[in-house]
């Protein structure tokens, strides 16, 4: 899992001004929780490039008056206008709690039915996966070497190693649709079959 560094700053006031008075100077108010008290504090807007303008998943390491905090963005607000980060929620992680998170689906190899002509089709882009933060994956990788047209592969199809994916087992992922040009390369076959008999 990719991990995106921060540095944050105690925030000495909390409040509506305080909030307005960290906005005009370009930083964004932030709480943490999940391990004891929460903790109010402040972050640069640059810091969330990274985070919001990458599709692939990470976790933060926000850094607050010198101590690491290994946590996961949970909820983000924009401003209504301008659509600058405008306040963010994060959850502090802990090695022995599971975390939900949605995690890109990637596939490997290259479907027969694609050869004959059939189209991929991501029915799922993303899958809700249940992991320690260990063993939360960065992507769920499906092989589709195999799938032929108008065959799918639905998420009770999916080998997991140490996470579980929340979605219903019977959600399909990704399918191989038939085309005209898969339509006439099974017509070819058959016809090349019928002829060896």
């Amino acid at each position: 899992m990719r991990v995106v560094s921060m540095s944050g700053s105690l925030r000495e006031n909390v409040g509506k001004k305080d909030a307005k008075a960290l906005r005009r100077d370009a930083k964004v108010p932030c709480v943490m929780y999940g391990k004891g008290e929460q903790i109010m504090f402040s972050v640069d807007q640059t810091a969330f490039q990274r985070i919001l303008f990458n599709p692939e998943p990470c976790f933060q390491k926000i850094t607050i008056n010198g101590t690491d905090h290994m946590a996961m963005l949970k909820d983000i607000d924009f401003h209504p206008v301008t659509e600058i980060v405008y306040h963010a929620d994060f959850y502090e992680l802990t090695d022995d709690k599971p975390v939900v998170m949605s995690i890109p689906v990637h596939t490997t190899g290259t479907s027969k039915g694609v050869m004959k002509g059939g189209k991929l089709a991501y029915k799922q882009k993303r899958l809700n996966v249940k992991a320690l933060p260990a063993n939360m994956p960065s992507e769920v990788l499906i092989d589709i070497t195999n799938l032929d047209v108008n065959q799918r592969v639905r998420v009770q199809d999916i080998a997991c190693e140490n996470y579980t994916i929340l979605n219903p087992k019977s959600a399909e992922v990704v399918n191989v649709m038939s085309t005209r040009a898969s339509a006439t390369s099974d017509e070819g076959e058959g016809e090349g079959e019928a002829a060896a008999e």
